[in-house]
């Protein structure tokens, strides 16, 4: 039982120094794109949901969230005012920053638990909690943005408010097909050794 803790807490550490390792490396964990930051850092989120269950992945998801407005704020695009209160102003950047990625990791976690019941093939199952897990950050992350932030996003970008929604599913859904479709590979390969480990 004190062995399955102590590999339990190892794998905290080990995802928490992931993410911060994604954070402070240039162009790793955010990658520049002009007008907002593609993301790898949702990746150790859905892994961590994978192997420590939902309320590991949420764990991990709020340090997820943490670095997200810390990078906002201290390395600020045209847009990093949806992340930053800091910036913004308003208390509400911080809903967008934490709570969708706290999310992507609880639900990649309630989705692999549900999934097994289901079927027995594990990469499926994994392929399909990663998916799962990277669209939720990006469908919570896009819906705060429209709701809370919609008319000064679209001018900060550019564009009349009436047209945020079709652009969020055309160019910023080409990006989120990206990150879920690369969040569930990686996931495939490094979740399941490492469920071995001490995981649920």
């Amino acid at each position: 039982m004190r062995n399955k803790k102590t590999k339990t807490m190892v794998l905290y550490a080990f995802f928490i120094a992931i993410e911060i390792i994604l954070v402070c490396v240039p162009f790793l964990g955010f990658i520049p794109l002009g007008f907002m930051n593609a993301t790898t850092l949702h990746i150790p989120v859905i892994i961590a949901g994978i192997v420590l269950g939902p309320s590991g992945g949420g764990v991990i998801g709020l340090v997820f969230g943490l670095c997200s407005l810390i990078n906002a704020t201290l390395n600020p695009t045209v847009t990093s005012f949806v992340f930053s209160p800091f910036i913004s102003g308003n208390l509400l950047s911080l809903v967008i920053a934490i709570v969708p990625r706290v999310l992507c990791g609880y639900l990649s976690g309630v989705s692999f638990i549900v999934l097994q019941k289901i079927s027995k093939k594990k990469r499926l199952i994994m392929f399909i909690s990663g998916i799962i897990g990277s669209f939720t950050n990006t469908i919570f992350v896009l819906g705060g943005i429209y709701f809370i932030f919609g008319t000064t996003y679209s001018q900060t970008i550019g564009i009349e408010v009436n047209t945020l929604l079709m652009y969020f599913i055309t160019v910023v859904g080409i990006q989120a097909v990206v990150e879920a479709l690369l969040g569930s590979f990686i996931s495939c390969s490094v979740a399941k050794p490492l469920l071995s480990l001490g995981g649920k």
